[in-house]
């Protein structure tokens, strides 16, 4: 599903530095969903780990996003999660993925997606790869799975190049191909059309779908424990 990103961010943004990197966190309104933002449903804890929260406060739900300020073009990216994401409610999402700004394309064009959803639908399996064509007239290709952790850590990432997006997810926090959960190898004919040639940055949320509440009605706290990105070639 296309974030369909509104940039929501003003010129006081607040920003953080995380795995190496800086970024902007987005506040105000907008899609995806769309949803409320809000600078205080994100922060670094003392060992520096991203937390990412859904939260109910004054009546309102509001979510969190930051964006990564540099843009990053091929390579492996790689992200620890702490957190039950085999089990979030069926309208929260977790998204890890890299999206286009105006000059590259237009929303629905351009993404490579980690994302942890239901979208609404309790029986929809809760991972999700997909890859989002450069043409807007083409269709995105995504391969979904079901799971369960067997602890509260789990490692996911994507290699990108310009013939392939190679997806895997693991089990605990690991480095190596061990405790394999999925893994899918999107290598078209027509790479050129089908997977972004362009440097995009990285945008981490967790967010409402459809701007819906959870219905469990439970805040959600997600943690981040690190991001690692490898060049091609590094």
């Amino acid at each position: 599903m296309a974030a369909v990103l509104l940039s929501g961010l003003s010129a006081d943004a607040r920003t953080l530095r995380f795995g190496g990197y800086d970024w902007t966190i987005r506040s105000g309104q907008g899609g995806p969903g769309p949803n409320r933002w809000d600078e205080s449903n994100v922060w670094l804890d003392d060992a520096g780990f991203l937390h990412l929260k859904v939260r109910h406060r004054d009546g309102v739900w509001t979510c969190a996003e930051v964006t990564l300020q540099q843009r990053l073009g091929f390579g492996r990216y790689q992200f620890q999660i702490e957190g039950p994401i085999d089990r979030l409610d069926p309208n929260v999402v977790l998204g890890l993925f890299n999206y286009p700004t105006s000059d590259v394309g237009a929303d629905a064009t351009h993404e490579i997606d980690i994302e942890f959803a239901r979208w609404g639908n309790p029986k929809f399996p809760i991972g999700n790869f997909t890859v989002w064509p450069v043409e807007k007239t083409l269709k995105p290709t995504s391969s979904t799975f079901e799971f369960r952790l067997t602890g509260i850590g789990s490692t996911h990432r994507f290699e990108w190049t310009p013939t392939q997006v190679r997806y895997l997810s693991l089990q605990g926090w690991r480095d190596d191909d061990q405790e394999r959960i999925h893994s899918w190898n999107y290598a078209p004919s027509d790479p050129a059309q089908r997977i972004s040639q362009r440097p995009l940055p990285l945008h981490l949320n967790l967010w409402l779908f459809r701007g819906q509440p959870p219905t469990d009605q439970q805040e959600v706290e997600i943690v981040v424990r690190s991001l690692r990105f490898t060049p091609t070639g590094g």
